[in-house]
């Protein structure tokens, strides 16, 4: 596979990426490096079809901290992966790193399942084939797989609560069970009594 360079411009991020490029500290130092020795890792990207453009697989903040140092282009190896490779790819890409928050994971899980699932012969069969696939390289029970999936179907400010570790991920995957007006209610009871649900 040959490295080549290309431009800023022409890249895209990865619809439906499950990880978030957040201006923290982690990126600060990002920025530094790439300042002071440029991109060492090449970007990974996939050609987006009937276009001169390209969607990026791994690299989101490598690509996020370039454009905020103000590099044109990025060296990047271009793999023609169809989308659920490519969505297999970009979770696989980032499940390794320290700091995932809980809804990342469950966005990751989730985008993978429905890729994987894909690839396999019927939904059913294919959605449980996935999770058990998932469970091997992310290291995680099926059980535990499941239950962040489920996070999916939580409200945002929920999420959000999730991610700053205000509800335990038991907590969460509950309340994932309602629909979303009894979570709305269940968030104005919290609001009013200015309390984080728990099991209690």
């Amino acid at each position: 596979m040959k490295q080549t360079k290309i431009a800023v411009s022409k890249l895209r991020p990865f619809e439906n990426n499950p990880y978030q490029v957040r201006d923290d500290a982690e990126m600060n130092t990002l920025i530094e490096s790439i300042q002071t020795q440029g991109i060492l890792s090449p970007l990974i990207v996939r050609p987006i079809e009937n276009t001169d453009e390209y969607e990026v697989v791994s690299g989101h903040r490598r690509l996020h901290a370039a454009v905020k140092t103000g590099i044109s282009e990025v060296p990047a190896l271009i793999y023609a992966l169809d989308r659920d490779a490519a969505a297999i790819a970009v979770v696989d890409s980032n499940l390794h790193r320290e700091h995932i928050l809980p809804s990342e994971k469950a966005f990751a899980y989730k985008l993978k399942m429905e890729a994987l699932s894909h690839q396999g012969t019927s939904r059913q069969l294919g959605e449980k084939w996935s999770v058990s696939q998932i469970s091997e390289s992310a290291n995680e029970s099926e059980r535990q797989i499941h239950r962040y999936i489920r996070l999916t179907y939580l409200i945002p400010e929920f999420l959000e609560k999730m991610n700053k570790d205000e509800i335990a991920l038991s907590v969460g995957v509950e309340l994932s069970l309602l629909g979303e007006s009894s979570q709305r209610e269940v968030l104005e009871q919290c609001v009013i009594n200015d309390c984080t649900p728990s099991y209690s």
